[in-house]
């Protein structure tokens, strides 16, 4: 039998640097949550507190990162804008790995005329514009925390979808699924017990990757002045905040940027880590 890519003999090096990035990642995100999480403990300054005498001051002279345009501590908006990026990033897939697990599955297990309309309906809504549907979205229920995340959960759906009847096609005609369906078992039975727990690690690994695609289409959005409203701090209202003065203090938009820059990257190494473990790996 042979063993899987993640198996093949890697040089000692370059296992080395995988193991490190994967460490980095790890601990970056931890302290991205953890600074989140305890946000108005860390931080030395509130949010909005503005410091009139230092306008975009750079790091040093009592604000650890310096201030913004508007004197406020660009640290501490870092911490509170955390919360907006990731409560969006990783509840947005969450919606729409539910949604996908809803539609998907019964799609590949049922297949037939089930199968046409729910990836009918999914190729519509791939190709309806996001930025479009999220416009209208927010028109029509208002701009919040609530709202942007259950707009950004259900463009993730379609994805999802295809994800999971991809999955479900694989082990729909399984020794395992025939063998539960000669012993009687029905439908939903086969379903919840024996192709949903062989659907769900792979449909999770992708929501990894999603969560990254997430972060970054919320601080787009945050750039473009759609994300959640002010005072509320957001990593992409950070950047776009720093487009005034990007000419004699960068480091307003760019902090905030390289902050996005590590955590989507982080997202992005910790799921790799973790399809590569999985690939090449089938249920009993």
């Amino acid at each position: 039998m042979a063993k899987p890519a993640s198996d093949q003999r890697i040089p000692p090096f370059i296992k080395g640097v995988l193991h490190l990035s994967f460490l980095f990642a790890a601990a970056w995100l931890i302290s991205i949550c953890t600074g989140a999480v305890g946000a108005g403990w860390w931080a030395g300054f509130s949010p909005d507190q503005m410091d009139t005498a230092r306008l975009a001051a750079p790091p040093g002279m009592g604000h650890l990162l310096g201030t913004d345009a508007m004197g406020r501590d660009i640290a501490s908006r870092l911490l509170f804008g955390a919360r907006v990026s990731l409560i969006v990033g990783f509840c947005a897939p969450t919606i729409g790995l539910v949604a996908g697990l809803l539609l998907g599955v019964p799609a590949g297990f049922h297949g037939g005329r089930i199968e046409r309309a729910i990836m009918t309906g999914v190729d519509v809504l791939l190709a309806f514009p996001g930025l479009v549907f999220l416009l209208v979205f927010t028109f029509a229920f208002g701009s919040s925390l609530p709202t942007l995340t259950i707009g950004l959960g259900l463009l993730t759906a379609p994805r999802f979808t295809r994800v999971a009847r991809a999955n479900t096609l694989r082990f729909v005609d399984r020794e395992f699924v025939l063998a539960a369906r000669a012993s009687g078992a029905g439908n939903l039975s086969i379903l919840v017990r024996e192709i949903l727990p062989n659907v769900l690690p792979p449909l999770l690994i992708y929501m990894l990757l999603v969560v990254g695609y997430v972060i970054i289409a919320e601080g787009g959005l945050g750039f473009l002045g759609l994300s959640i409203p002010s005072p509320t701090p957001s990593w992409g209202g950070m950047m776009a905040e720093g487009r005034e003065v990007l000419d004699q203090s960068p480091h307003v938009s760019m902090i905030p940027t390289g902050v996005m820059f590590l955590t989507v990257l982080s997202v992005n190494l910790i799921g790799d880590r973790l399809r590569s473990r999985f690939e090449g790996r089938d249920a009993p």
